[in-house]
């Protein structure tokens, strides 16, 4: 029979951005350990709010019964020559609370073994989590955690109670110096006093009547209805944004939405701004009309509900009043200064200690930019070298160390005011995207290679100065800047050479690396490498054939994603096998041995050598014409033709034959028929299997 388990966790305010993470841990922590416990386990849920997470579920009484074989001495150990147990098997039996006649024999690796069978009973559950819910609230993981008093735990925020309930029963235990008991809180303000919880069924309900929506999921419900309502009263919208409702959400235990308004004066400040002061700075929610600009309202949402909330919304109107003043501030001084001379200032910005100033960097990614732009063809040099120039100029700004999220944005304001041409002020903001994974790619070709130029540098150089990112560790974002390369190239398509890219940034950098070697690009290279895979895999590709295909050949993007897609399409057909295992056989006989130049037909003994050439001849020209074009679609079918060729082959003709020329001749004809297979794919990673004994060694009897 189950029962319901309740445990809370009260602390100080938990930082929103923590949270959602905290719960899930939560329940996968429980879950782990009731499954190494031997307790059924249903219905588990987390809920919480910043002052509290508490998980509910339902578990059988006791755990269930294990039986488990445990093992004594060997047989010639245990019993004597006439059969009789010795002192050995007494003393075994005594141990394990059996008698010698309950003793039996079981076969191991090493032999015949005297062994005892168990059968566990169960504990009761409630017991079990005695001992097992220390070691779930001290595993949750926080990006930060803290100690206090003389406690070892570390967690996120001080503990102040915690509530566990098996049933209507207490679970006794003790994490620190907090004792688990049956008392909650309610709110901080409206209902501070202790709150006894009676059961598992009463806690949702207790805590709402003491001001505290504990289910995440309705507290955000009612922020959604709670935001419409205010907003009604005036005509307008809320401006949709799921990240800023879920940090909200967390902020909060009993919501109340807070209508306010700022002077309209304010509303020629740029939509950005605005937002993003309301947004990012005070947590509120700007309000739109039908056509979607920005009016002069917001909405707060407060923890607390006063008789006379005009106290409130008079507090966050100050507040967001401050804001607006000193944004409007930095935006009229910041265009008081040439963006020519912000990029002067740039002189005086460190980019990175070894790789020097931003005003270098500048330097750098507008000559990389132009380079990017003459290879894929972008008729206007002109704008991606004057964007280049500027694309950094607002990090100098008042208004961007005030709002670093504007940057860009800002950039492209600025560059509009002061009268540069409108694709320029654009690139300015577009060589930022992508920010992170879905965002919009640059919408113009000027704003890709800036783009790409810029975050190639970056790569390089941190990657040059011996700074890549380890294991969960990126300090600065290249892993993310990589895919914004990444996405770019195949987004737009673009037929750049990664590689010779890599040289260039690399080359632009300089005596900043010291002296450049292969080993520098090969670990930029394999970096970008490992990014591909990782993104293709995510877009549903296989594994096998992602690995088999950059395994070839990984500098052109366009062309890897191509071959990966034909192979995907091919996988399908009945000729993929046959495909496959030809190659891996072809591949087998060829590993760890030279080839050298192509083979002489007049020593072919066989027919089959000579019908596998004659089939390579003919199909030659017409699969590498199909490759150069990109339809590899038809190349690969053309190349399962040889399979039937290449079995024969195998079947009658001994590669490793004792003569050394004959040896030589033949491995050159399988490394022609190699070589035609590689251009798309190396099929030893492929998830087809061959045997080894068939192919390999077999040829070298």
């Amino acid at each position: 029979m189950k029962r319901g388990v309740l445990v809370e966790i009260g602390t100080e305010e938990i930082p929103a951005r923590f949270m959602p993470q905290a719960l899930v841990d939560l329940q996968e922590c429980l879950l782990k350990e009731m499954q190494a416990s031997r307790i059924e386990c249903s219905d588990v849920r987390t809920v919480g709010t910043p002052r509290r997470l508490a998980l509910t579920a339902r578990l059988e009484e006791t755990q269930w019964p294990e039986e488990c074989e445990r093992l004594g001495p060997p047989k010639s150990v245990a019993f004597d020559g006439e059969g009789r147990p010795t002192k050995a098997a007494m003393g075994f039996a005594k141990r394990e609370g059996v008698g010698v006649g309950d003793l039996i024999l079981v076969d191991t690796p090493k032999g015949s073994y005297v062994a005892v069978c168990k059968r566990e009973e169960g504990r009761r559950a409630q017991d079990v989590m005695s001992e097992i819910l220390p070691r779930i609230i001290s595993s949750i993981a926080f990006p930060k955690s803290m100690r206090w008093g003389e406690s070892d735990l570390r967690f996120a925020r001080p503990i102040h109670w915690i509530v566990a309930l098996f049933g209507e029963e207490l679970i006794p235990f003790q994490v620190g110096d907090i004792t688990s008991g049956l008392v909650t809180k309610g709110h901080r303000f409206h209902h501070p006093g202790e709150l006894n919880i009676d059961g598992f069924d009463d806690y949702v309900d207790a805590l709402r009547g003491a001001f505290v929506i504990v289910d995440p999921v309705e507290r955000k419900e009612l922020i959604r209805s709670e935001i419409a309502r205010v907003t009604q009263e005036i005509g307008g919208v809320c401006l949709e944004d799921e990240e800023l409702l879920e940090e909200v959400t967390f902020l909060v235990e009993y919501p109340v939405a807070v209508l306010g308004r700022f002077d309209v004066e304010y509303l020629a400040l740029p939509r950005e701004v605005l937002i993003t002061a309301m947004q990012h700075h005070q947590k509120y929610f700007p309000v739109v009309d039908g056509d979607g600009c920005v009016i002069n309202y917001f909405v707060a949402v407060s923890n607390t509900k006063a008789d006379d909330m005009s106290a409130i919304r008079e507090g966050n109107e100050r507040v967001l009043r401050a804001r607006l003043a000193d944004a409007r501030f930095f935006f009229e001084e910041d265009q008081k200064v040439a963006l020519e001379r912000r990029v002067e200032e740039l002189k005086d910005v460190i980019f990175q200690t070894k790789l020097g100033s931003s005003y270098e960097k500048v330097g750098r990614v507008q000559e990389l930019s132009v380079w990017l732009a003459e290879q894929i063809g972008c008729d206007d040099v002109e704008t991606v070298s004057r964007a280049a120039y500027l694309c950094k100029a607002d990090l100098v700004t008042g208004m961007v160390g005030e709002f670093p999220q504007l940057q860009g944005i800002m950039g492209r304001e600025y560059a509009l005011r002061a009268g540069e041409p409108r694709p320029v002020a654009d690139v300015i903001y577009e060589h930022y995207l992508p920010r992170f994974t879905g965002d919009e790619l640059p919408h113009t070709m000027a704003g890709d290679v800036v783009s790409i130029a810029d975050k190639l540098d970056t790569i390089a150089g941190y990657f040059g100065v011996g700074l890549p990112p380890t294991g969960t560790s990126d300090p600065f974002a290249l892993r993310r800047q990589a895919l914004g390369i990444i996405n770019i190239i195949l987004g737009k398509a673009y037929r750049l050479d990664l590689g010779v890219m890599i040289d260039k940034s690399l080359c632009l950098l300089g005596e900043k690396l010291g002296p450049l070697s292969e080993e520098k690009k090969r670990a930029v290279m394999a970096f970008f490498q490992t990014r591909v895979a990782n993104l293709l895999v995510s877009r549903g590709y296989a594994g096998d054939l992602v690995e088999a295909t950059i395994a070839v050949r990984s500098t052109d993007l366009v062309d890897l994603q191509a071959r990966i897609e034909a192979l995907t399409a091919f996988r399908l057909q009945p000729e993929f096998e046959p495909l496959t295992v030809a190659f891996k056989r072809v591949g087998n006989i060829l590993k760890d041995v030279a080839v050298g130049v192509g083979p002489d037909p007049t020593m072919f003994e066989s027919s089959m050598e000579k019908e596998l050439h004659q089939r390579y001849l003919d199909l030659k020209e017409r699969i590498a014409a199909l490759m150069d074009a990109g339809d590899y679609q038809d190349a690969l079918h053309g190349l399962a033709t040889l399979r039937t060729p290449v079995d024969a082959f195998f079947d009658h003709v001994l590669v490793m034959a004792p003569e050394t020329s004959l040896r030589t001749n033949r491995l050159a004809l399988l490394g022609e028929i190699y070589g035609l297979f590689s251009r798309v794919a190396d099929f030893t990673h492929s998830v087809t299997e061959v045997s080894e004994s068939a192919d390999y060694t077999r040829q070298r009897r």
